[in-house]
């Protein structure tokens, strides 16, 4: 599964592109978000969280399958000014780089196992954000699909161990139904 994800996600990037902007509900966090530490960037595909970021003053580490995606990131960062340091891993089977880390984000990714590993990589009043589309968001979209998708309401339940500091539940801007968090050890 893992070739069949890189070689998806590599094709994507390569024909389409990426959106450059920031996650919304990302920037909305602006006020909890700490301005200098580590920050994790899991499954940031081709960074655009990431370079926020690390505009921020954030040292940013992103993790991702495709190193199409890795490049991208790497260019835009240059680009913008920063440094935001890769890591190419099949999160199926690899560890996530050790911490402790003052941010893990989490943004339209979905690989349960790892909430079990958040509270041990997070520092000491470390933040969790996570978002991502839950099982309603197939009332108006075809994709993803169900086996990449949140149950509604699963999300808090992920976070056993942490605090939540904000959560939210419905249809975004964006037109998805989302699940959203920020929470803290």
């Amino acid at each position: 599964m893992a070739d069949a994800d890189r070689q998806k996600w590599d094709a994507r990037y390569a024909a389409e592109g990426a959106p450059d902007e920031p996650s919304a509900w990302l920037t909305s966090l602006d006020e909890h978000l700490p301005r200098e530490g580590r920050a994790l960037d899991v499954g940031g595909g081709a960074g655009r969280n990431a370079i926020w970021l690390a505009r921020r003053g954030l040292r940013v580490t992103l993790v991702d399958i495709s190193p199409v995606g890795l490049s991208v990131a790497e260019k835009r960062g240059r680009e913008a000014g920063v440094t935001i340091e890769t890591l190419r891993r099949d999160l199926e089977e690899e560890p996530l780089p050790e911490g402790p880390w003052d941010v893990i984000l989490q943004s339209h990714y979905l690989e349960r196992p790892l909430f079990r590993q958040y509270p041990r990589l997070l520092a000491p009043n470390g933040l969790l954000v996570v978002e991502h589309p839950t099982r309603s968001n197939l009332l108006r979209h075809a994709r993803p699909g169900a086996a990449f998708l949140l149950e509604d309401g699963e999300l808090p339940s992920l976070c056993a161990g942490l605090s939540m500091v904000r959560y939210e539940e419905g249809w975004t801007e964006q037109g998805r139904h989302d699940a959203r968090c920020l929470a803290t050890m």
